[in-house]
């Protein structure tokens, strides 16, 4: 029972992370319907991002984070002003195409500056672990729960209570009628794709401390961001939330009882049951985007 609480521990912590990286993904196909393929490169700028903060500047650790949602954010506007609004009334084929060169020039442009070399980055938390009862978690894991909690709750927050989500919402539903009724629709994807790259970004960010730093480290969690996209439903916001949380338990839960080799199998292997039960993922919406 101790090791398992412990492996249930360790999964609501990844899965906080997953949940925004996949919050991110979902956001921008739903509104935009554009497959990003630059999420993962996005999230490896937010942890390299990261590490320039705190370990090459040496400033506050805690600034690593809002640094990076902006360098996203920044990278994520640019993205659609100077690429995808070209191509708005362009079928799908060129659009992947577009996202697939734009995602391969940011890995080799991160691989250019920092090289191939993984890098770590400088925390100022203890690497004595914070004990409740027979779990014990370390002092960075437990800021990335909280810190990934916030953004969780601040996105939902946006989309749903604010003017700029409820434009969102209706470029979502019907985008011509949106634009009839005064909503600037440029802006709301340039809004949209800078918020859900900078969603990546954060994760990236929250996790790189945690793991390392590396050009190739956005590979396997863009892989992870489309699986949980597809699990919990596209388009929906809480479907990205818990679909984060089901890959990290089957992720953990798999690791710990079955074997670390098959940790990234038995994740995938979860989610190609469930959708075979259900294939349009457990919570998709055909409505609104939250």
């Amino acid at each position: 029972m101790e090791q398992l609480a412990q492996h249930m521990a360790n999964a609501v912590i990844l899965g906080s992370s997953y949940a925004i990286l996949g919050i991110g993904l979902t956001l921008i196909f739903g509104i935009m319907r554009v497959v990003n393929f630059t999420h993962g490169e996005v999230y490896a700028l937010g942890g390299y991002s990261a590490y320039v903060v705190s370990s090459v500047l040496g400033l506050n650790f805690f600034l690593t984070l809002p640094m990076s949602i902006l360098v996203g954010a920044v990278m994520g506007a640019a993205i659609e002003f100077v690429l995808l609004r070209r191509i708005r009334t362009s079928d799908i084929d060129t659009g992947m195409l577009v996202m697939i060169g734009a995602g391969i020039i940011i890995l080799n442009t991160i691989q250019l500056i920092w090289g191939g070399v993984a890098k770590s980055v400088h925390t100022p938390f203890s690497d004595v672990p914070v004990t409740f009862g027979p779990v014990s978690v370390s002092s960075l894991r437990l800021f990335v729960l909280v810190a990934a909690s916030v953004l969780i709750v601040a996105t939902y927050v946006l989309i749903n209570e604010t003017k700029l989500g409820k434009a969102m919402r209706a470029t979502f539903q019907d985008t011509d009628a949106a634009a009839l009724m005064g909503v600037n629709i440029g802006a709301i994807h340039t809004a949209t794709f800078a918020i859900g790259s900078s969603l990546a970004a954060a994760a990236g960010a929250l996790l790189g401390p945690v793991f390392l730093v590396t050009p190739s480290m956005g590979n396997m969690a863009a892989l992870k961001a489309f699986a949980i996209v597809i699990l919990g439903g596209l388009g929906s916001i809480p479907g990205a939330t818990i679909g984060g949380f089901i890959l990290a338990f089957s992720e953990e839960l798999g690791a710990g009882y079955v074997s670390s080799g098959y940790r990234d199998a038995m994740g995938f292997l979860i989610i190609i049951a469930v959708l075979l039960v259900k294939p349009t993922g457990l919570f998709a919406r055909s409505e609104r985007v939250g």
